[in-house]
């Protein structure tokens, strides 16, 4: 039978664990995020978790069949700007590419705005002779001596990790190769990113962006790996590590140290992924999953159950990453968000005190006033402690310290100073979920919120009454929740082959023939991992002639006839219109590149049920809180004594170990016969 298995999410602020036992309960804990070494709060957190099984880290591991784990090492890497020194080699004429972003700027009303930080400053970046056509065909062979001469020269320039970047290498990688072979006979240490093996299609900008994030980021990310890989087995762990990736699906770390751009963003992948399983428990199919936690906020639309996936314009941290990715949204708000006065008006975030040294409240040196801090004065949050105690909150002189550098500037007590932190925190999330909702084209009124994250359910119900939405669900592991999706995630392999040609004109044997390689090459991929069937999606990424930019629309299993790819086309049309509200049927698409999605499916945990309630809830104690014109005496009640059906009134405050719910004047509060928290809005 299967041992245990172990779903990690490490935060900006917290890392957060769950526990799947052997016999299909599950149980989470949570540990401070240790930004220095994120493999000490890792191995930290297990050991909670091994205490709490009555056994030694040693005997925890020994008995754990699978740990999943999700890391912001590389969205870190890019936030700080600090990997490795990077070089680019490049076709002739290509060198500058990266820099004109396809005329992309952040702020457009702001022509003094920076450009981001190059991973490659120009003098890192080398063209040479070579030149392939769009079928392949060598033009211009390779110069060797040239690819020799510039691994020299970026080995003189410190550069460690070089990016190798062709025309048309996607068609014919020949080039490509040669080169890794002559870098490395110069440069034996660098680590050289192929830009067929990152991102195997056009357009060229992208490819040269993401190939140019992975090499920034991969030396870092291996390095980071191998440590945690080396104190798990030293500790007992007898397996492969499995990582969570951006597109929803986890992988080994072998796969992820040869294609670390593809964890950039991973982060809410897993927190989305665990809503749509506990909507779907709920029967719930149209929602917005919310994740307040310590330094962020990410906001995603999902549709039918399933959350939508972007394939282009994916800008992280200011670079275009050009691979699959659950479309999350993501902005600069959370608890450890900072409170400052700001040219006479109130900003909240997007700087973040993070997990160090965090929260004046966390008593760990911090001395800005956060969100946290806000909620704290306003009477929401336990002034005792948090994460089920484990992390002690200190009152004295947060109050002061919002008055003198919130209050003062503006004229406010130290009430109204933390009443207005918390209402522009609010102010900027609801702004997130409006733009990711309305964005596609949807009202948020139309859907449910489902919020979690340490945060979100303190927040959640005054954000769903300002969008008018009518129902919010808090899941009983809302804490932890990016650690279940990480847990439950598929394994998951996607690939790309590009294949520009009108439907018209596709050679069928050609699209079978890619197809088919795809196929086997993820099959070989999944095949080592053990354990079911792998599930093949196939799609054919379509445009109409002179759009940049494709959607994808499904191609059926097997072999591929001429009218599988007229039913693409009109399949193209329909997404088309739903998505841009016009087709142009008199217009055949193009065909850009055909796509496919391999997947075996993750190991699913059951929901534990909660037991019957046994009357009307009894509060534990009461406090005064705000709400809206003033303190009120608030009932605050146990949230693990409360049995399913249990109704709650607002106002009132819900204490979960390591969440807080908040249950606003004219809300109830119910308790599903899973544990999670069903509030509707009055």
């Amino acid at each position: 039978r299967m041992g245990y298995r172990i779903g990690i999410d490490v935060g900006g602020t917290f890392t957060d664990f769950v526990l799947a036992r052997p016999d299909g309960s599950i149980s989470f804990t949570k540990t401070a995020s240790t930004p220095s070494d994120q493999s000490d709060g890792v191995m930290r957190g297990i050991a909670d978790l091994a205490e709490a099984e009555g056994l030694d880290t040693g005997g925890l591991l020994g008995h754990t069949d699978q740990i999943v784990h999700g890391t912001t090492t590389g969205d870190n890497i890019l936030i700080e700007m600090n990997g490795a020194v990077t070089g680019l080699i490049t076709t002739m004429g290509n060198r500058d590419q990266i820099e004109f972003r396809r005329g992309w700027k952040e702020n457009i009303w702001d022509p003094a705005y920076p450009p981001p930080v190059p991973i490659a400053p120009r003098r890192r970046r080398i063209d040479i002779p070579e030149r392939l056509d769009s079928d392949g065909t060598v033009l211009t062979p390779l110069d060797d001596e040239a690819v020799r001469g510039a691994a020299r020269k970026l080995k003189l320039k410190g550069a460690d990790s070089i990016a190798v970047t062709f025309l048309f290498s996607y068609v014919n990688p020949t080039h490509e190769l040669r080169a890794r072979e002559l870098i490395l006979e110069e440069h034996p240490e660098a680590h050289v990113s192929l830009s067929h093996e990152v991102m195997p299609a056009a357009p060229e900008f992208e490819r040269t962006s993401t190939t140019l994030v992975n090499a920034y980021i991969e030396p870092l990310i291996r390095r980071y790996l191998e440590t945690l890989t080396c104190k798990l087995h030293d500790a007992g762990f007898a397996h492969d590590l499995l990582v969570m990736l951006s597109n929803g699906g986890v992988m080994t770390t072998e796969y992820v140290a040869r294609k670390a751009v593809s964890i950039i963003g991973s982060g809410p992948a897993g927190g989305v992924t665990g809503a749509c399983y506990i909507a779907d428990a709920a029967g719930i199919a149209d929602f917005i999953a919310v994740d307040m936690g310590g330094t962020s906020y990410d906001v995603c639309l999902v549709r039918g159950g399933r959350p939508a996936v972007k394939s282009f314009w994916n800008w992280r941290h200011r670079y275009l990453i050009g691979l699959p990715s659950i479309d999350v949204q993501a902005i600069g708000a959370g608890g450890g968000s900072i409170a400052k006065v700001v040219a006479g008006a109130l900003q909240v975030g997007p700087e973040s005190a993070g997990a160090e040294p965090g929260p004046i409240c966390y008593d760990r040196g911090g001395s800005s006033p956060t969100v946290t801090d806000a909620n704290l004065v306003l009477g929401y949050l336990n002034p005792g402690a948090l994460a089920d105690g484990k992390l002690k909150l200190r009152a004295e002189g947060v109050k002061e310290a919002i008055e003198e550098q919130v209050g003062r500037p503006l004229g406010l007590d130290a009430t109204a100073a933390a009443y207005g932190t918390f209402r522009i925190v609010n102010a900027n999330m609801t702004h997130a979920i409006r733009r990711a909702s309305s964005e596609q084209g949807y009202d948020p009124k139309d859907f449910t919120l489902v919020a979690y994250g340490g945060n979100g359910a303190v927040h959640a119900g005054v954000q769903a009454r300002e969008m008018g939405i009518a129902k919010v669900i808090v899941p009983k592991a809302a804490p932890a929740f990016s650690a279940l999706g990480v847990l439950i995630s598929d394994r998951l392999v996607e690939d790309t082959r590009s294949y520009i040609v009108g439907v018209a004109e596709a050679d069928l044997d050609r699209v079978n023939t890619l197809l088919a390689d795809m196929e086997e090459a993820a099959g070989t991929e999944l095949g080592a991992l053990g354990g079911g069937d792998v599930d093949f999606a196939r799609f054919a990424n379509m445009r109409y002639p002179g759009q940049q930019f494709d959607l994808s629309v499904p191609l059926p299993a097997g072999t591929v006839v001429r009218a599988d790819l007229e039913g693409a086309s009109e399949a193209f049309h329909r997404l088309h219109e739903e998505s841009h509200t016009y087709a142009q049927r008199d217009q055949a698409p193009i065909i850009s590149s055909l796509r496919l999605r391999a997947t075996l499916p993750g190991g699913k945990v059951a929901l534990p049920e909660a037991s019957p309630a046994e009357g009307p809830p009894t509060p534990k104690l009461h406090r005064p809180a705000y709400f809206q014109d003033g303190y009120v005496d608030t009932p605050v009640y146990d949230g693990p004594s409360l049995g399913a059906g249990t109704r709650v009134e607002g106002p009132a405050i819900i204490e979960e170990p390591f969440t807080t719910i908040v249950v606003w004047p004219r809300d109830t509060a119910e308790v599903d016969r899973w544990g999670n928290y069903v509030i509707t809005i009055g």
